[in-house]
């Protein structure tokens, strides 16, 4: 009976040593505090979006064109959006198809999207939206706010779920959750139609990046186990093929990899399936003759849609 019990101990011993990290890292940690799910590659995901410019117009301008090499990233030299014109993008780069997307008019789609996976690992997530009034509002306008840029609000099981919907916010509570080191792990940023380029230019596009962008990434509570993501919807020109300049860069952000460039042949599946793919796997130490784990036992591990994703290239980190 001796044995037995000794046996039974011993077992409930190592299933709560399995199940509980040691207080040891890898040197990373979560963004905003212990709880948040840490990932492989990084612990957050910031993606800007901006409009209908060709790869080499943006590639050759001063401030898009010095990312990779300012801030710790790999230009992905060989990217491609999926079709013409705006939404279609948006709506495949968060769930995996374009289907059910009528150009660029009002598109109510029952369809999962990448929040119903971070939901399901609990997650954080907020779309961050440039002159959006918030209040789960549906309107296809609202001044300089666009809502074919909003894909999120085109997903019912979101804009009909005011819990869910709720995270679709005006961008100005960005800085607020900076101060408050409370940026959710996924983030997606929509500037407004003048400041993404669409009503106004490349130039003004970069002018405004520029400004917005390097007061904040500077700010510990942002960029933490970041990786920053600047995209754009689609090619200016659709006579050519329908190639977008697309950048991976953060001043944690890690890599396998110092290279600059990455002329791999990917599009916003490979985006989306790349944040899908960010998992960390188990590393075990052995120490005094028993292993401990090396870091948090979360991990993202999201699986996939089912869609385009499921089959995309996934962007070599």
């Amino acid at each position: 009976m001796m044995l037995l019990s000794l046996a039974v101990a011993t077992v409930f011993t190592l299933i709560a040593a399995s199940a509980s990290p040691t207080a040891e890292t890898d040197g990373t940690s979560s963004p905003s505090g212990s709880a948040a799910p840490p990932g492989k590659y990084f612990d957050r995901v910031v993606i800007f979006i901006f409009e209908n410019e060709n790869y080499k117009a943006v590639h050759n301008d001063a401030y898009f064109g010095s990312l990779a090499s300012k801030h710790n990233g790999v230009e992905l030299s060989n990217y491609f959006a999926l079709t013409h014109p705006s939404q279609p993008n948006y709506i495949g780069l968060i769930s995996g198809s374009t289907d059910g997307t009528f150009l660029d008019y009002e598109s109510n789609i029952n369809r999962n999207s990448i929040v119903d996976l971070l939901e399901a690992k609990n997650i954080s997530w907020k779309s961050y939206q440039e002159a959006y009034t918030g209040n789960c509002d549906t309107s296809m306008r609202i001044g300089t706010y666009a809502r074919k840029h909003n894909p999120f609000m085109s997903m019912t099981n979101i804009q009909k779920d005011s819990n869910r919907c709720v995270n679709i916010v005006n961008a100005d509570q960005l800085d607020t959750d900076i101060s408050n080191n409370d940026v959710p792990q996924f983030v997606f940023y929509t500037p407004d139609m003048n400041n993404c380029g669409h009503d106004t230019s490349l130039q003004y596009a970069s002018k405004w990046f520029e400004g917005y962008l390097e007061p904040r990434i500077v700010k510990e509570n942002f960029t933490k186990s970041t990786m920053f993501v600047s995209t754009w919807d689609e090619a200016k020109d659709y006579l050519i093929p329908n190639q977008v300049q697309t950048v991976l860069f953060g001043p944690s952000f890690k890599r396998s990899s110092n290279a600059s460039s990455d002329n791999t042949k990917y599009n916003h599946y490979s985006l989306l399936k790349t944040i899908e793919d960010n998992v960390r796997t188990w590393n075990l130490k052995k120490r005094s003759g028993t292993y401990t784990h090396s870091f948090l036992s979360h991990q993202w591990d999201l699986g996939n849609l089912g869609e385009n994703d499921a089959k995309a290239t996934a962007i070599s980190l």
